[in-house]
């Protein structure tokens, strides 16, 4: 497979970028540089970006694509006496992958300082005793000694928002990531590649990108977007989490390297059956791989989008990531490049009369 430095630089700089949930300013940022040649933005004022096409006229039906730009982080929730920060959970992580892991934490300034999470060293557990793995069982050490220290020469404030350290890196010979923040990182990037394909053509259906807010919180920014969007069909781009380094090899249904997997089903939402059908067999007639799944947990902002105005049929385009909701994951390229491929067929292929018939 061949790479692009244009689409590895951007998909290390999106996992890169800080952008905990209401805090993805510098997400858009990028989402801007990559599209800045061929769409014109507008932003709300819960940092939800719209992206309109060079020949959007406002006539014709919509086709939403969203992906969220928001990651899983933390929240300084207040700083201890011995200069240490408590902190929340913004979005759900397990704790058991948090000790020592490296983070970046945005301070007063706007500045993100590095910092560590804080677990008590063996050396002083009693008898080897565990300690209690939760979230408030830990604290972010800035290197400050005191509170007054914390707050005046780190600038350490409540309300600020933490995101992992980690860097991206790629790995050409592989063709994979390894980094923060696919979930849904990932799928912004194959929203832009999508775009990027769809340039100058003519489509029967207006195409619209959402980078949408503070999915991690309760999929908050689509309830504006889709207020503004009023789409009439949608695809929503995610990071999913992959399942082929634990699960029953029968019962895999979310592989690197398989493509895009649409789910029938989640927690939150049942996909549009006939639509989910029609992209599947759109997959297979071209030769493009993708998967698919019913999964027992999770949710996206799919749930909402399906149930706004007077119902939308939807599917969601996920990138398959190893280790979602963690400080580090890994993902394909091709996956990428694959879920990009599908999405802009979909929306050459799609025509009101096929639209009907969902």
């Amino acid at each position: 497979m061949s790479y692009t430095e244009q689409n590895i630089r951007m998909i290390t700089d999106l996992s890169n970028a800080p952008g905990a949930s209401g805090f993805e300013d510098a997400v858009l940022d990028i989402v801007r540089r990559e599209l800045k040649d061929i769409c014109t933005f507008e932003e709300d004022k819960v940092r939800n970006l719209y992206i309109y096409r060079r020949n959007h006229d406002g006539k014709k039906p919509v086709l939403m694509f969203d992906a969220h730009g928001d990651e899983v982080g933390f929240m300084v929730h207040s700083i201890k006496p011995n200069g240490t920060l408590r902190f929340v959970g913004l979005g759900r992580m397990d704790p058991l992958g948090l000790a020592a892991s490296e983070v970046l934490v945005r301070n007063a300034s706007g500045e993100y300082i590095r910092g560590t999470i804080g677990l008590r060293p063996p050396h002083f557990s009693n008898g080897g005793q565990q300690q209690p793995l939760d979230v408030s069982s830990f604290s972010i050490d800035i290197g400050a000694r005191n509170v007054k220290e914390a707050a005046e020469d780190f600038g350490a404030a409540i309300g600020e928002p933490v995101v992992p350290a980690t860097k991206c890196v790629f790995d050409e010979k592989h063709g994979l990531f390894f980094g923060k923040a696919f979930d849904c990182r990932i799928g912004v990037a194959a929203m832009i590649a999508a775009l990027r394909e769809l340039d100058g053509l003519y489509l029967p259906f207006d195409v619209v990108g959402v980078v949408s807010s503070q999915e991690e919180v309760g999929d908050r920014g689509i309830e504006v977007a889709v207020n503004k969007v009023q789409p009439d069909i949608a695809v929503c781009f995610e990071g999913c989490p992959a399942d082929d380094t634990f699960t029953e090899e029968y019962a895999i249904q979310t592989a690197l390297k398989c493509g895009p997997m649409f789910r029938y089903m989640d927690q939150s939402v049942i996909c549009s059956p006939r639509y989910q059908r029609w992209v599947l067999e759109l997959a297979r007639k071209n030769g493009i791989n993708a998967q698919a799944s019913v999964r027992e947990g999770g949710g996206n902002n799919g749930a909402e989008v399906n149930l706004s105005c007077k119902g939308v049929p939807v599917v969601v385009a996920g990138v398959p990531v190893r280790y979602i909701h963690s400080m580090s994951g890994i993902t394909a390229y091709e996956d990428f490049e694959t879920t990009a491929k599908l999405a802009a067929l979909i929306a050459k292929e799609m025509t009101p009369q096929i639209f009907d018939t969902f």
